[in-house]
């Protein structure tokens, strides 16, 4: 039956809602492939019989439309958990995300990026700090890696070593708890 590929591409987007899986390249070309061979038997029936409708030839247009709608969703969906993951994860995305993109896809989060750094620039702050209000403006984190120093804004400079503990302003901390830096 014609979309069946198509319509899996949307279950294995909806199926990954929190996490994203690898780009799935062999579904979205048989369903293109399925769409251009759909297309062609269209154009052949038009060659033959003109501009007579057919009933199998609003079918087969149908499902050209419906193929297109799903490949479509399928990678809408993917760049909405692209974008959320930089809001998410930083500038930075862990290796195991992205080695889940395709270089497209990598273009995308690249140019994402770029877009909301300079628009951060122009307008003098970093609007990815502080995603929900904090209720401390304080926290206890522990350090779960070495990371070296970290420059407090009195002018303060802490060794974050591995093991170690502090109470340090939210704002250092946030970019390193996503990072994995640090514990909260």
């Amino acid at each position: 039956m014609y979309g069946e590929k198509s319509v899996e591409l949307v279950r294995e987007a909806s199926r990954a809602f929190d996490n994203l899986q690898p780009f799935n390249e062999d579904l979205v070309r048989q369903s293109l492939e399925e769409t251009k061979l759909l297309y062609e038997m269209n154009r052949k029936h038009v060659e033959e019989n003109g501009d007579t409708m057919t009933p199998s030839m609003i079918y087969r247009h149908a499902a050209v439309e419906r193929n297109k709608r799903c490949i479509l969703a399928y990678i809408n969906a993917r760049m909405e958990k692209i974008r959320n993951m930089r809001w998410q994860f930083g500038a930075v995305l862990p290796a195991d995300i992205k080695g889940n993109l395709c270089e497209p896809e990598q273009h995308f989060f690249t140019k994402y990026n770029r877009l909301l750094v300079n628009y951060m620039s122009s307008v003098g702050t970093d609007i990815t700090e502080d995603l929900s209000p904090p209720r401390n403006l304080y926290v206890d984190v522990r350090v779960k890696q070495d990371y070296g120093e970290l420059e407090l804004p009195d002018g303060q400079v802490i060794q974050l070593k591995a093991g170690t503990q502090y109470h340090l302003p939210r704002n250092l901390c946030e970019q390193l708890i996503y990072q994995g830096v640090l514990e909260h």
